[in-house]
């Protein structure tokens, strides 16, 4: 980047000349040291608009099936009456009756869920991958293969059919003596590419004059933000109906509706704080703060308290000439201590760090911090709310 100086006058001589040119020299400094600053000063945090939310009906389905996987290495269901039941309604279905009244050996096949999501715009004759997890007593499903399959929707309707070969992560085998060894889980397989999509789904997308758009979070500030950005480069196109939902009015046409949405999922915003919140897992213990949370005027003392009971038995012997007999006392011995107690002072409007860094010098575990910040928020310090999950 260039700098424009203006010459110094030639007509300036004498003793303030010097001064004049250490002016400009320092005026000079402090130009380009602004330039740099602008320059290099980081950009404000952004997110596109595709980042906070997305299409109403642009989504994916899920997808679920009941099936037999069979070719198992006796590691199946045996003789689970379902299974039964579901072996006879394929044979019948190949043009084989199996006699009434014979309960077969399925050893070599076993009762499955095959689930499986379709995605947004999928075609009849796409492929998408499949899940198949056992429902009954099989031990394993390596060396399967899934039985033609069809897959429904909530609906109730056939929109793909699975089948193949499974691929299983998992190993499990059974010694004679009752010995077991498992690793991953082998009663769950996948199917790469396994159905085919027999029926698409209408997203609606190019239907209608207006077509809605969701935050995955609802917040009213963010909302607002995203129906200023839009309506700045395509004007009144976005309006706000509640703190999840805009209504777009975008013109007529697969076409011309497609390379507007993807113009405005690309739109940049800066989206509103959220709000502040405590996040403490009960079953781990971690504890998430976001930046949001701010603290009232407070102190916090904490300092562990050990107590310690030593027992030994004392061994009573008498002497050599006496009647008495060796016998065992008790002998207890109860010490405490107190480790130092530290006081950490909060000044108004205290931030994340000032948080953190306070409980990290008190040397704190995750279950104290969860009472200390309970504490907090019953003594009203704590401007934050707290989720335990």
């Amino acid at each position: 980047m260039t700098v424009p100086i203006a010459p110094f006058p030639r007509h300036l001589s004498g003793p303030t000349t010097p001064r004049l040119r250490a002016l400009a020299l320092r005026l000079l400094v402090l130009t380009v040291g602004l330039l740099f600053a602008l320059v290099l000063a980081p950009p404000a945090h952004a997110d596109r608009i595709r980042d906070l939310g997305t299409f109403q009906g642009i989504r994916t389905n899920q997808l679920t099936g009941y099936g037999i996987v069979v070719g198992l290495p006796g590691t199946g269901d045996d003789t689970l009456e379902y299974v039964t039941q579901a072996m006879r309604g394929v044979s019948g279905r190949l043009g084989l009756q199996l006699p009434p009244g014979i309960q077969p050996g399925l050893k070599n096949a076993a009762a499955v869920l095959v689930t499986a999501d379709l995605p947004a715009f999928s075609k009849p004759g796409q492929r998408i991958d499949v899940t198949v997890s056992t429902i009954g007593k099989a031990k394993s499903l390596r060396g399967g293969s899934l039985i033609l399959t069809p897959l429904v929707g909530a609906d109730g309707q056939i929109y793909a059919m699975a089948q193949g070969n499974l691929a299983v992560g998992g190993l499990g085998i059974t010694a004679k003596d009752g010995s077991q060894l498992t690793v991953n889980v082998p009663t769950v397989g996948r199917i790469s590419d396994g159905a085919t999509v027999e029926r698409a789904v209408d997203t609606g997308f190019d239907h209608g004059d207006v077509l809605r758009w969701n935050l995955f979070q609802a917040d009213f500030l963010t909302a607002s933000r995203v129906r200023d950005a839009i309506n700045a480069k395509y004007p009144q196109t976005a309006t706000v109906e509640d703190g999840v939902t805009l209504a777009l009015r975008l013109p007529a046409g697969a076409d011309r509706r497609a390379s507007l949405m993807a113009s405005i999922e690309m739109l940049e915003l800066t989206p509103g704080e959220t709000p502040a919140k405590v996040i403490v897992n009960s079953r781990t213990g971690t504890v998430v703060i976001n930046s949001a949370v701010r603290l009232t005027p407070a102190a916090i003392s904490h300092g562990k308290l050990v107590v310690r009971i030593d027992e030994k038995q004392q061994v009573s012997q008498p002497n050599a000439f006496s009647q008495g007999r060796t016998a065992t006392t008790p002998s207890s011995k109860i010490t405490v201590s107190e480790g130092d107690a530290h006081v950490a002072l909060f000044k108004p409007g205290a931030s994340l760090s000032s948080l953190v860094d306070a409980l990290n010098k008190l040397g704190v575990s995750p279950s104290d911090l969860v009472a200390i910040l309970e504490a907090l928020k019953q003594a009203g310090s704590l401007k934050a709310e707290m989720e335990v999950i």
